[in-house]
């Protein structure tokens, strides 16, 4: 299967392989994913920016242990400006792209658990 959002490699190196060390880091993943969203939307509303970059470094080990480059890299940039206070307006594109991404990473990781649990 191709993976959209996860990297099936990187995922495997990290766990050895194991479904029940993937099934931890896919609980982990989902409550965190949630979590994080939902303090980052509170924390734009109340311009608390500095916070929201600190978020964003969190978000960004959370995704990277699932391969997901191109969203820590987005993290990453979102970090720094929401530090700094820069480029306000970015940051609701940010979240939207954090919370569609993250959503597509638990689909594929629900896949991923299904299958080997049917022994595929």
């Amino acid at each position: 299967m191709d993976y959209k959002f996860i990297n099936m490699e990187y995922l495997d190196s990290v766990s050895g392989g194991e479904s029940g060390i993937i099934e931890e880091i896919a609980a982990i993943f989902k409550e965190q994913s949630v979590e994080i969203y939902n303090e980052m939307k509170s924390l734009l509303v109340a311009k608390n920016y500095t916070s929201l970059g600190l978020l964003a470094h969190k978000a960004k080990s959370s995704v990277a242990i699932l391969g997901m480059t191109s969203l820590a890299e987005m993290l990453k940039t979102f970090e720094l400006q929401a530090r700094e206070g820069k480029e306000p307006q970015l940051y609701e594109h940010y979240l939207e792209r954090f919370k569609s991404e993250t959503e597509g990473a638990i689909r594929e990781l629900d896949a991923i658990i299904s299958n080997r649990l049917k022994g595929k």
